[in-house]
């Protein structure tokens, strides 16, 4: 474990302890009727995972438009001028405080914050919007979650054809994650990372798939990502210097040589407007095979399973990829850790720099400081632990793609939720 437990400077002078982190998970944890914003059992949560050794905590997406959320219950931030917009920073600042306050190590493992707006994949009655309100995406192309009758039905009634956005409003979404960044800044987090990737917003800007637009935002690849090295220089323009901006992108997009070769493009582009580290995950909506265990699965490993296997070396070969193009920038792959021989391996090959670990990291809060750092356990059993979520019968027969991610998604969450009961 030499190599994952060593510290790791970033280009913003932020120093992480060790190469562990926490990933992004979907909580649900707020609701409107508390202004989507977060309370004292998220403070909770987050004073278990700030006791358990990790070398930085990412939190849970928290949506930068009231008004467009990807889960009825997730947390948000509000205009400036709103009446709620006191409490955003109230609330903010103490979730930071009381996470570094509880950590074990001073100073406390960095706390950032994801910033996210989910486009086309924002139910309907999920967000502050009037329930006629049409979706936000590059393009007016809707969901594609199977050719069945009932799966396009779904999406019909519960997401609905997203509106084409024009260029006042793109620069209105970019001006909301400068605001909800410099928010989570004078709170006292360490820094954010910006979500480009899982099929929300930003994420359908990168790929021809869903983004058809002949403007400055659409054709070459370069220009399909205009919208997120915007938001990153944004970013960087209302939050001090020394704040940290990571951005999470997914290989699961980038498939083909012509793919990887558009990846590489946007990743400069991106790279180039100021990025302390880039996580590379995967799946999507449309797409869930990965997001349903996006950083939650199996690492390299002596007695790994050939599915298993295949699966780490997608995220690996992916992350293998971009550091031959870009050795100085910081990579975290989050997408099949378990064990702590897998983890050394990972970061000793420099594949990466940085380890996601997602759902275990809800069973086993403590899991770095309790299991991988913990030198009377052998690497043979150093092995974090998943549960598996019995998806319904039905569900999986409706044709309907992303329904067992999403009911494990759901199961993980209520986990979390119980962590704010844990003493």
């Amino acid at each position: 474990m030499d190599t994952i437990s060593k510290p790791l400077t970033l280009n913003c002078g932020l120093v992480l302890p060790n190469r562990l982190v926490k990933a992004a998970m979907a909580e649900q944890m707020s609701s409107k009727c508390k202004n989507y914003l977060p309370d004292e059992a998220v403070d909770a949560v987050y004073q278990t995972w700030a006791r358990g050794g990790w070398g930085m905590v990412l939190t849970g997406n928290v949506q930068v438009d009231a008004d467009y959320l990807g889960h009825p219950f997730d947390i948000a931030a509000h205009d400036s001028d709103a009446a709620i917009a006191p409490k955003v920073l109230t609330t903010w600042k103490r979730w930071a405080q009381t996470y570094n306050t509880a950590a074990t190590s001073q100073p406390p493992p960095p706390l950032i914050m994801q910033l996210n707006h989910p486009g086309r994949q924002s139910p309907v009655g999920a967000g502050a919007r009037s329930l006629c309100a049409q979706n936000l995406a590059p393009s007016a192309i809707p969901l594609d979650m199977g050719d069945g009758w009932l799966a396009k039905s779904v999406v019909s009634m519960v997401f609905g054809t997203p509106k084409a956005m024009g260029e006042e409003e793109i620069s209105g979404v970019v001006a909301r994650f400068a605001m909800a960044a410099r928010l989570a800044a004078e709170a006292g987090f360490a820094g954010v990372e910006v979500h480009a990737a899982h099929g929300y917003l930003l994420s359908t800007f990168l790929t021809e798939k869903s983004n058809e637009r002949t403007d400055k935002y659409g054709g070459s690849a370069r220009n399909r990502a205009r919208i997120v090295v915007e938001v990153v220089e944004a970013i960087r323009n209302a939050t001090p210097k020394g704040f940290c901006v990571g951005v999470k992108l997914n290989s699961a997009d980038h498939q083909t040589a012509e793919a990887l070769r558009d990846s590489i493009e946007q990743i400069e582009a991106i790279a180039e407007a100021g990025i302390d580290f880039l996580e590379i995950s995967g799946g999507s909506y449309e797409d869930p095979r990965m997001m349903a265990d996006a950083g939650e699965s199996d690492t390299p490993d002596v007695k790994v399973s050939s599915r298993t296997a295949a699966r780490e070396a997608f995220f690996l070969d992916f992350a293998k990829s971009i550091r031959d193009h870009f050795p100085s920038l910081h990579l975290m792959v989050t997408g099949g850790f378990r064990t702590r021989a897998g983890m050394e391996a990972a970061v000793a090959d420099s594949a990466c720099d940085l380890v996601g670990i997602g759902r275990p990291a809800v069973l086993q809060p403590s899991a770095p400081k309790d299991i991988i750092f913990n030198q009377e356990i052998s690497d043979q059993d150093a092995r974090l632990r998943e549960e598996k979520v019995d998806v319904p019968r039905l569900a999986q027969l409706s044709g309907i793609r992303g329904v067992g991610s999403g009911a494990t998604s759901a199961w993980y969450s209520g986990q979390i939720q119980r962590l704010a009961k844990v003493k």
